[in-house]
């Protein structure tokens, strides 16, 4: 885990290019004794084989394999640029982090970030960062930048009679998990919910919030409300404005009449359409493949954008679960999700793909992670 100190943050850098950016870093490295002399060969050959930019203005300089055994000790070196360093393909970086890792431990940094990296409004906010306090606070995920929404906030076919006791279990699930407090769902079950077509309800509150969350519920059998249909409710807990694109993306699926891909979705779909992701079809058993990963530090950052670059030549979806992991399928598509699988050496991945190249996608990737992607 990813704990950062003041001593860790350097504020108010400019460079005038990455590798200068880079330079500067692994100076740094240096100085706190993390690295030996040197270091910085690894960190811009790094770069020159693979870019280090993650997305939302971060980057995450790092050295190559063959030069950790001149770490000394794991550690991070944190250079925040309020003016941007261009890091090549329109790509601006305003918080490059460098790494040094003896082993993979630099996994569970990207793991960590992850959170950070798919969040709306984190680009800006590092960029305007003032202190150090402010940067920790991001990178730490203590600044909540989008809204509590996994499985443990979904509840489906619950037998509710009434839309009291729908409105109580959605309030419960975000209370169980820590959002708010038992106050919330006592007014959550006295507000009137809106009706936004085909027996879909939303409804919030932000009385004795504590953080803002999601919760969705769907019946198990007919019930109605003031005349109309009930089949499932959203509700939200309200303390800031975190759940703005989930609202947004559940506003984009009544516009276009969606509300049966909601209504009809497994609690792994409900999370991709408040996300916004395409969800696929499931794919068939032919369109299944697993493969074990040979790298000998993991997905790393270069591995990792390899095995992503290889699923994008594919029109087809392409989605893929660390089965040594929690198991959970993710878009092979997105460097962020990959990274956040947080693959080691001999773990077992298991891809999934639908569309008109699934299978010649499924024996493309194989052939990739069997050569190494990229790392021999």
């Amino acid at each position: 885990m990813l704990k950062l100190n003041k001593n860790d943050i350097t504020l108010s850098q400019s460079a005038t290019d990455k590798f200068a950016a880079i330079k500067n870093i692994a100076q740094s490295l240096t100085d706190k004794g993390l690295v030996k002399q040197g270091y910085v060969e690894g960190m811009l050959n790094r770069e020159n084989q693979n870019s280090t930019f993650l997305g939302n203005g971060i980057a995450i300089p790092h050295g190559t394999t063959d030069t950790r055994s001149m770490v000394k000790t794991t550690g991070v070196a944190v250079h925040h640029f309020p003016e941007g360093v261009d890091w090549g393909d329109g790509n601006k970086v305003f918080v490059a982090i460098g790494i040094a890792a003896k082993s993979d431990e630099h996994l569970g940094i990207l793991k960590q970030l992850t959170k950070v990296l798919g969040a709306d409004g984190v680009e800006e906010r590092l960029r305007d960062a003032k202190s150090e306090e402010d940067i920790i606070a991001l990178l730490h995920g203590d600044v909540q930048l989008e809204a509590d929404f996994d499985a443990s906030l979904i509840q489906l076919l619950f037998p509710a009679s009434d839309m009291v006791q729908m409105s109580a279990v959605a309030g419960g699930l975000l209370k169980n998990t820590g959002c708010a407090g038992a106050e919330f769902v006592a007014d959550l079950v006295t507000k009137a919910p809106t009706h936004l077509g085909n027996g879909l309800w939303l409804v919030g509150s932000d009385k004795h919030v504590s953080r803002t969350g999601v919760s969705f519920v769907s019946t198990a059998n007919d019930c109605e409300y003031e005349g109309q249909k009930v089949r499932a409710l959203v509700a939200f807990a309200a303390c800031n404005n975190a759940h703005q694109s989930i609202l947004n993306n559940l506003s984009k699926i009544v516009f276009n009449n969606e509300h049966n891909k909601l209504l009809d979705a497994s609690a792994e779909q409900i999370l991709a359409l408040f996300k916004g992701e395409e969800v696929a079809a499931p794919a068939e058993d032919s369109n299944v493949a697993v493969f074990k990963i040979k790298n000998a530090h993991g997905l790393h950052a270069r591995p990792g954008a390899m095995l992503v670059a290889e699923a994008k030549k594919f029109e087809s979806n392409i989605r893929v679960a660390n089965l040594d992991g929690d198991g959970k399928a993710v878009n092979a598509k997105s460097l962020m999700k990959v990274i956040a699988l947080g693959v080691k050496h001999g773990h077992q991945l298991q891809f999934s793909a639908e569309g008109p190249d699934a299978a010649q996608a499924l024996e493309s990737i194989g052939n990739a992670i069997a050569s190494g992607l990229g790392e021999g």
